[in-house]
């Protein structure tokens, strides 16, 4: 079982971020004003040692790699943001890949969204905007990717470099681009991509088994949360039909007070890993484990968290995710949210509380299972 891990690179400065978000901004600034929103609400979340490190140093590169590789962990999945020719947040995986002498596997995942202050505000006040263009934007893409793609260290499947898109729905051409991207490969002496996409909304969607797609990533817990609320969604929807006109008034108003207030909305950890090991994939489906998640670090009261989580609880899961994986589904990847998402709650570093209590889960797991 190969376990990839998605890693965030905004721990280091941009001047953009700097524009944006204040001078010496990281992600380290959004878990430094953490507070706790509840009781037993678990914020503000600390590095081990306060080890707020910034990824301009390639020993922090080396030293991540090591550790990963230590907990086998199989490889990274970076974050990818390229904005029509404009790069975002790319210099800690340009360093990964100019030092051959960091020893561990690595894929990347396009981020290809919008950026908006929706962090900060309900306004969506565009920063920077996606735009993909055609055959020439398409080409200056995937030749700076190509480097990447012929690096040693890249995840393949079946010999083909595995690349990931973020949001393929909003890609107005997506079928064209992959066609392109697939003929340049093979120019290029590559066997084709192997392409796979990771959120929830472009499953749902009526394109969600496109087969110019070999996988879809169960993005945890985004998957969940999405499909819990619809499921939701649809149970009040029959309850709200069956009563009166009142009852129908008293659950808008417990909603409406509910939004004035901004609570955080929170699920229970057992609830949501119930319900990713209930589901049934398809062929295409990839398994992604989640450690946590709480997004108020970057949202406040307008965030969602999940209770309940701690590293033996998490080794539970995620062995009952393997045995699964081993059984139903058609791949050896098995993703992880995440390397380093410090500000939504999803992170296998080690921090003050659990030290290496993640990282520890995940080979306690494997050497179990595997010789």
């Amino acid at each position: 079982m190969r376990v990839i891990a998605f890693y965030l690179p905004q721990f280091h400065e941009i001047p953009e971020n700097n524009k944006w978000w204040g001078e010496g901004f990281t992600e380290w600034k959004n878990m430094k004003q953490s507070k706790p929103l509840y009781p037993g609400h678990y914020q503000p979340r600390v590095p081990l040692n306060n080890n707020y490190y910034s990824l301009d140093d390639i020993n922090i590169l080396k030293w991540q790699s090591r550790l990963a590789k230590e907990y086998n962990v199989h490889g990274f999945c970076f974050y990818h943001y390229w904005f029509n020719g404009k790069l975002l947040l790319e210099k800690p995986v340009e360093k990964f890949l100019n030092d051959k002498s960091i020893d561990i596997n690595f894929c990347l995942s396009w981020a290809n969204e919008t950026w908006t202050r929706s962090w900060a505000s309900k306004k969506d006040e565009i920063l920077i905007e996606q735009n993909y263009g055609s055959k020439k934007e398409w080409e200056k893409h995937f030749y700076y990717l190509l480097p990447f793609f012929n690096d040693k260290r890249y995840i393949k499947n079946n010999n083909k470099p595995v690349f990931v898109i973020y949001r393929p729905e909003q890609i107005e051409k997506i079928n064209e681009m992959i066609d392109y991207w697939q003929e340049l490969a093979k120019q290029n002496n590559l066997p084709g991509i192997s392409f796979v996409y990771q959120q929830v909304d472009y499953y749902l969607s009526k394109d969600g088994n496109n087969p110019k797609f070999d996988y879809r990533i169960e993005y945890q817990p985004s998957y969940a949360f999405t499909l819990i609320n619809r499921k939701t969604l649809k149970t009040k929807i029959r309850k709200v039909v069956s009563k009166t006109l009142a009852r129908f008034e008293k659950i808008f108003k417990t909603e409406l007070r509910s939004r004035i207030k901004q609570d955080v909305k929170r699920y229970n950890y057992d609830d949501v890993w119930n319900f990713i090991l209930k589901q049934r994939p398809d062929h295409k489906a990839i398994p992604c484990a989640f450690v946590d998640w709480d997004n108020t670090p970057r949202r406040s009261n307008r965030g969602t968290s999940i209770d309940g989580a701690s590293p033996d609880k998490f080794k539970y899961y995620y062995e009952l995710l393997y045995k699964k994986t081993m059984k139903y589904y058609e791949t050896d990847l098995l993703f992880v949210f995440a390397w380093n998402e410090w500000a939504e709650g999803g992170y296998l570093e080690p921090d003050s509380k659990y030290e290496y209590g993640y990282l520890k889960a995940i080979k306690d797991v494997h050497d179990k299972y595997e010789i």
